[in-house]
């Protein structure tokens, strides 16, 4: 009976190898959902304030909630997928998604926002770690993986460049809504393609699943956040409500870390740091998130509210990211195995940091070549970035541990994100508001508006009016750029420690025997990954069940 059910899984193999790269094309088409919604909404933020009128805090908390909520339940539902099936899980994040986009459409208020945007992060924890985890059960081999990883991160690209471009064009022509409700007839798509064509797989499922580990990372993340977030919103350190969630998300982050390195069967085996790269990878996607998507979410403000673009035209001006970005990842495994994880992700790493002090150029008037040069080598050097970390990051851990892997990879990127919004918005706020102190002939009080924003500054000059009104919205203006400039060199300066990381990489792309070493006290790991495929999908079996680092 076992020859025979082998028999079957050889002759399955050896008739539908080919489809795997059907299976990319699915989880493809679920990470652009997730990645369009993660910027689509940035053009719409204007829309956004004059329709509901939100607290510049809770603007915050409807911009950044879906990354930081996402990265929070990304260890809690990776797991989750080792032990129920990866699939499952993925199909669930789908509808979970689709709900919460309909919520998001028809918000009439700011905290309603909030909640489905939280939601919606929900729906991209389920969706993001179960994708990464499946291409890799279905890509054992190296240089496969480096290629299907290429159009992973390009297509990861493509959803965030795109998302101003499509939103811009949505918001001009219909409501700030309609930015949401654009994931509606992707999930009729991706729903029955995914129940069709994708493989169920499970990781090592040993021992009990540590619910109460999972819920405990989750928190520390969360409370964490909200400490940086009031600081990010002027609050003093000091401050008891920005001290005590500080200190509390730091306590609870210890705990799990403790808890997981005690535990028989952890949730994360933390002895995966002990490898030089995947530490180092993991510490290179935090920096590159930290320091460019905050920057992104200003830049947006800066196209529209001081150069008076419309949300159409700032989308534009984006893409030739975009067009880089899907360059880099083309090109990526070619790269890879031509210069080295080291060389690549440093190089990615200083090629970005140039193109963010070419920025620093950029004045109140505008400037579309110099704009264009600096976003084409930004993209093409953040996508070069991602690809060598992430590639790197996959291929050093365990095979075993592939699942855990991807949940520390998605939410390395996704807390790096939420956390950059949160610390370059608290530079361009302290570089912002000292410039409206005092402007000549504006009431006190009115400058002490302007302060908060630059939209909030330009309603404020509206009302007064007359030479007050010029003036303080040709000081909002001059301070806002400013704010910006200083924001820019602060990401350099990230970036820079980022290039300097990336020496602990290796030099060359191991492509020959897999690794099967474990760190010192890893515990020998199982290669035989419990991984079903439906007969639909035709995925190899034999291949999605190989021992190197891609079969998990």
């Amino acid at each position: 009976m076992a020859g025979t059910t082998t028999d079957a899984a050889r002759a399955r193999a050896t008739a539908g190898g080919a489809n795997r790269w059907v299976v990319l094309v699915v989880l493809c088409v679920s990470l652009l959902l997730v990645a369009l919604d993660a910027t689509v909404l940035h053009v719409a933020v204007p829309s956004v304030t004059e329709d509901l009128r939100p607290s510049a805090t809770a603007l915050l908390w409807i911009v950044d909630a879906y990354p930081l909520v996402c990265a929070a339940l990304l260890i809690l539902f990776g797991t989750l997928g080792d032990r129920v099936g990866r699939r499952r899980v993925l199909l669930l994040g789908y509808g979970i998604f689709g709900l919460a986009s309909a919520v998001a459409a028809l918000a009439g208020s700011a905290e309603l926002l909030i909640v489905a945007r939280a939601l919606l992060g929900v729906g991209g924890a389920m969706i993001m770690p179960a994708t990464l985890s499946i291409l890799r059960a279905v890509f054992p081999d190296r240089r496969e993986r480096a290629t299907a990883i290429g159009v992973w991160t390009a297509t990861a690209a493509i959803g965030a460049a795109t998302g101003p471009v499509l939103g811009g064009f949505l918001v001009q022509h219909f409501w700030w809504g309609s930015v949401f409700l654009i994931n509606i007839p992707l999930m009729a798509l991706i729903l029955p393609l995914g129940r069709r064509l994708l493989p169920e797989s499970k990781g090592g499922a040993d021992g009990p699943w540590d619910v109460l580990g999972a819920l405990t990372a989750a928190a520390g993340v969360i409370t964490l956040v909200l400490g940086v977030k009031r600081l990010g919103a002027g609050h003093g350190l000091f401050d008891l409500f920005t001290l005590a969630p500080l200190c509390a998300g730091t306590a609870l982050i210890v705990l799990f870390v403790r808890r997981q390195k005690r535990r028989r069967h952890p949730l994360v085996d933390m002895r995966m740091f002990a490898r030089p790269t995947f530490s180092t990878s993991v510490g290179c996607i935090v920096l590159a998130m930290l320091a460019l998507v905050g920057l992104e979410l200003i830049a947006v403000q800066y196209l529209q509210l001081v150069l008076g673009l419309s949300p159409l035209e700032t989308g534009l001006r984006l893409l030739p990211l975009t067009f880089a970005a899907m360059a880099a990842g083309a090109t990526g495994s070619y790269t890879l195995r031509r210069l080295g994880p080291r060389t690549m992700v440093g190089c990615g790493f200083a090629l970005t940091a140039a193109a963010v002090l070419l920025l620093v150029l950029m004045g109140q008037h505008d400037r579309p070549l110099l704009l264009t040069s600096a976003f084409i080598v930004l993209g093409f050097g953040l996508q070069t970035t991602l690809f060598g970390a992430y590639e790197s990051m996959l291929s050093e851990a365990p095979a075993d541990c592939a699942g855990g892997a991807a949940a520390i990879g998605e939410t390395s990127y996704q807390l790096g994100a939420g956390m950059g919004i949160a610390l370059l918005g608290s530079v361009m706020n302290a570089a912002y508001a000292p410039g409206l102190a005092s402007v000549p002939g504006v009431p006190t009080e009115a400058s002490a508006g302007a302060a908060n924003s630059l939209g909030e500054a330009y309603d404020i000059a509206d009302r007064l009016g007359g030479p007050a009104g010029a003036a303080l919205r040709g000081a909002a203006q001059h301070s806002f750029v400013h704010g910006l400039h200083v924001t820019l060199l602060v990401s350099a300066g990230l970036l820079v420690l980022g290039a300097l990381a990336a020496l602990r990489l290796p030099r060359v792309m191991e492509c020959g025997a897999q690794h099967s070493e474990l760190a010192p006290g890893l515990p020998e790991q199982r290669t035989e990954p419990h991984l079903r495929v439906p007969a639909a999908a035709g995925v190899p079996a034999a291949e999605a069940a190989g021992s190197g680092p891609g079969g998990h």
